[in-house]
């Protein structure tokens, strides 16, 4: 794999949860002391929700491994548990031995609470998946949380579930579970400076020491994929890894990312809603074999990251104007605009090259030059083109080719070339690896 590549002691992205890798920012150390908080009063359920791959599970076992030593934790991961064999799963993880019959179990749970409450500790039941509860079952947990003394619960319950849950409690018939319920925690996606700071705390703990692998723009696209999710996140991270390391280069660019979410199916949150019928997300394993060959063959392209939201592309009338001096200052800005652009433009987006130039200088002068009839917006991409270094002038932004082919027959020849049509996703294999 790419971990001696990178200098890496470990795969610092894999989905299994391990608390080493846990990372208190998007509000998760707060949620963290929170629910510590919670559980050490004792009293009332408490209820985490957050979508498929937010992390709710590496946050119960990091709150499970934080535990005061007087609270003994209980694990509930299978949903379709039926309330007889909810009771068997607590018993035996209490180290007791479940007696038969509901009853039986009920009166062996009670006194086994009891025996731990003269000791001073007190039991916290985690329960996940909680939204493939049946509601019945759910009213069961609740009833659990009954048994007690006269002064405290001798039980305490944990729900982690998907938003499906809210939709759930939300049922009249078990209202007195809602009513229960004294803290309800919401783990919201992570935003994009947070991912940064995620990808860097692993990258960390894996052991590596160089400069950040991941840029800014990478990192804006990559949020944009995983919706801020950290399953995604890890699924991304991990094969963009390893993408660059099949194209052995250590400068991870947005072709790499691009084939990282194509071999893990992923798609940003606009693709899906533009093709509802696909699924909404998918991932593979990490494993080399089946993703390897796409992530060689694409690994040698990479990307230039690029530009602020776009205007509506508009053609002016074709009024000639006096050129006007542009400084090469300004060139280059627009050239990091593209850049950001380029990163989160849907890639069937048409673009017009109408100009290129070996310096930034000349890039300026073929700018001063441009007319009011020059479709907008005007951004310039630095890459190779052909093989060799390369700023290129582009002009309008048109969601078809049908729709920049009307506006190219309209654009005279100039003299630094003929206009032609790009494609937001051919862009991104312009710009070539040097690490």
């Amino acid at each position: 794999m790419y971990f001696d590549y990178f200098g890496l002691k470990e795969a610092p992205f894999r989905i299994t949860p391990n608390t080493e890798y846990w990372y208190a920012g998007g509000q998760r150390g707060e949620m963290l002391a929170a629910l510590l908080y919670a559980i050490g009063q004792g009293e009332g359920i408490i209820k985490v929700v957050g979508e498929v791959g937010s992390g709710k599970t590496m946050l119960c076992r990091k709150l499970a491994a934080q535990l005061p030593d007087g609270i003994d934790s209980v694990y509930l991961g299978n949903p379709t548990l039926e309330p007889d064999d909810m009771l068997a799963a607590i018993l035996a993880d209490l180290g007791e031995t479940p007696a038969s019959g509901r009853q039986a179990r009920l009166a062996q749970l009670n006194a086994a609470l009891l025996a731990r409450h003269e000791a001073g500790r007190r039991v916290v039941v985690f329960v996940e998946e909680a939204q493939g509860i049946a509601l019945d079952n759910l009213e069961f947990l609740r009833l659990l949380t009954n048994l007690e003394t006269a002064t405290d619960k001798l039980l305490q319950i944990v729900l982690f579930g998907q938003p499906e849950l809210d939709v759930q409690l939300a049922a009249p018939r078990i209202r007195q579970l809602k009513d229960r319920i004294t803290l309800s925690l919401s783990l919201s996606p992570l935003a994009e400076a947070e991912v940064a700071d995620y990808l860097r705390a692993r990258l960390a703990v894996a052991g590596y020491r160089g400069p950040d692998l991941f840029s800014p723009m990478l990192i804006a696209r990559l949020t944009q994929l995983s919706g801020g999710l950290s399953r995604r996140i890890n699924v991304l991270a991990d094969k963009t890894l390893l993408a660059a390391y099949a194209g052995q280069t250590h400068t991870l660019t947005p072709a790499h990312l691009d084939a990282a979410a194509g071999d893990a199916d992923i798609q940003s949150p606009a693709q899906t809603a533009r093709h509802p019928r696909l699924t909404r997300w998918a991932w593979l394993s990490t494993g080399v074999a089946a993703g390897l060959g796409l992530l060689a063959f694409v690994a040698w392209q990479a990307l230039s990251p690029t530009i602020p939201p776009p205007a509506a592309p508009t053609q002016a009338a074709d009024t000639p104007r006096s050129p006007a001096a542009v400084p090469v200052a300004r060139v280059t800005e627009l050239a990091r605009q593209t850049q950001r652009w380029l990163a989160t433009a849907a890639p069937e987006t048409h673009v017009i090259q109408i100009a290129s130039a070996k310096e930034a200088a000349q890039a300026a002068v073929l700018l001063g030059d441009l007319n009011a009839a020059t479709p907008r917006p005007v951004r310039v991409l630095h890459g190779l083109s052909r093989g060799a270094p390369a700023w290129m002038i582009l002009a309008g932004e048109f969601p078809s080719r049908d729709a920049a082919m009307a506006v190219l027959r309209t654009l005279p020849a100039a003299p630094a070339g003929t206009p032609f049509l790009r494609t937001v996703g051919k862009m991104r294999t312009v710009v070539l690896p040097t690490g």
